[in-house]
């Protein structure tokens, strides 16, 4: 018999999920790509279920306006490609919507699973990441002597969904949901020295915005003088992640006036610094010619080639424009940039509605990854990846679907089982 319907039958789906979501945000910053293949087939998986009906689709106010946003923007890249007539060209580039794509049905198939249990194994499995991504840097900084990057590949996609593991930390240490809060503080320490050691400057900057929110959040906790305690505290921490990492701060911080001092006395822009406004001004230009429909994912790439070897004598090729509304104002015009901004909107909102009106812990935990996600994407994609990376585009997946459902989603039971009684929530305000 196959070992995988083997082990299949003998588990529950809600134990399953357990796996599944251990993998789900564990994986990011210490296995890369892991996240992505989890994440896809899980959704097939559940799909397949749905078809079968095994499963059944949880459907909730929330959960179906995100849905609503993101269907929109996986629509305006394909319009723009068949305005465009390069359909046949993007076809292979549509792939990643997918994973976009997948969204109520993981929703739904996550759903199955207790909220308290959910979010603790949210806690807890990015508390062993962000100690796994200190390790992996701490390694491929000092030994290699590379900027950190994780399991991921990539600096900037490192950095950015380690954020996200130090958040969900801190998160669950000033909510009380986890109380081994003596833990969580250390990890998150350790992913915030782990992200200094990327030496992505933008999720430097993500950080402490994203913490001040999480510690806002959760201010009714904490008295006006332990407040005040609290954030001597975080700055005294802040001093030392960054006594720490000075030298990969320092050299970061002179890559950066070097890079600016080349290209104001000399236009040079062959630097880090000189490519991204060389990408920024083809790219704004290239949205000029077709603003509402934009070029197509194919045909931005080209344009974008094409740009740097006529306007700047350079041989260079991105697959985006390290800012992620002018990639899509390029890609897909306008329609494609405001619905990609929806999917942010859309989820802060929900987010904010939580906050306002509920007291529950997880509740309130739930809107906090949800809030801390658009924080970091948005923060992050302002010069760099937005989305159309792998492990960026499932790893916002994974906390837009269990942010929401914590916040504001129902329980469901598996298809043949009945639903468990709900008490009426206390939490709300009528």
């Amino acid at each position: 018999m196959n070992p995988f319907t083997t082990l299949r039958r003998h588990l529950t789906p809600a134990q399953i999920n357990i796996y599944f979501s251990i993998a789900c945000f564990f994986s990011p910053p210490v296995l890369g790509s892991l996240v992505s293949i989890t994440f896809n087939a899980g959704g097939v998986w559940s799909a397949m279920l749905l078809a079968a009906k095994r499963r059944r689709l949880n459907v909730d106010r929330p959960m179906l306006a995100i849905t609503v946003a993101i269907y929109a923007y996986c629509a305006a890249m394909v319009l723009a490609s068949i305005v465009n007539g390069t359909l046949a060209a993007d076809l292979r580039f549509f792939l990643p919507l997918i994973t976009f794509l997948l969204f109520p049905i993981s929703y739904s198939t996550w759903s199955i699973t207790e909220k308290s249990v959910l979010a603790r194994i949210a806690i807890l499995a990015s508390t062993a990441a962000c100690f796994g991504a200190l390790a992996m840097a701490v390694f491929q900084y000092h030994r290699l002597g590379v900027r950190a990057e994780g399991g991921a590949g990539n600096p900037i996609v490192f950095a950015t969904v380690t954020c996200l593991a130090v958040m969900t930390c801190l998160a669950g240490a000033l909510s009380g949901i986890e109380k081994r809060w003596k833990l969580l503080v250390p990890a998150a320490i350790a992913g915030a020295i782990a992200i200094v050691y990327s030496g992505s400057r933008m999720i430097w900057v993500a950080v402490p915005i994203a913490g001040i929110v999480v510690l806002l959040i959760n201010r009714r906790r904490f008295t006006g003088a332990s407040l005040a305690r609290f954030v001597a505290i975080g700055v005294v921490i802040a001093l030392v992640i960054a006594a720490i990492g000075s030298h990969a701060i320092l050299d970061r911080a002179d890559f950066l006036v070097s890079d600016w001092d080349a290209l104001n006395a000399n236009g040079d822009h062959s630097t880090a610094l000189g490519l991204r406004v060389a990408m920024w001004e083809i790219g704004f230009s290239a949205f000029r010619e077709m603003p509402i429909f934009g070029h197509g994912i194919s045909a931005s790439r080209a344009l974008m080639k094409q740009g740097f070897q006529d306007q700047y004598g350079l041989s260079q090729g991105f697959s985006h424009f390290h800012n992620g509304f002018l990639t899509a104002l390029v890609e897909a015009g306008l329609l494609g940039a405001l619905t990609l901004a929806s999917i942010f909107v859309v989820a802060a909102w929900n987010a904010a509605r939580t906050l306002r009106l509920s007291v529950d812990p997880v509740e309130r935990f739930g809107a906090t990854m949800v809030l801390v996600a658009v924080i970091t994407y948005l923060t992050g994609g302002m010069a760099g990846i937005l989305v159309g990376h792998d492990i960026l585009d499932a790893t916002l997946m994974v906390f837009l679907i269990s942010g929401t459902y914590l916040a504001s989603g129902r329980t469901v039971a598996p298809t043949g089982k009945s639903a468990p009684a709900t008490a009426p929530d206390a939490s709300r305000h009528p």
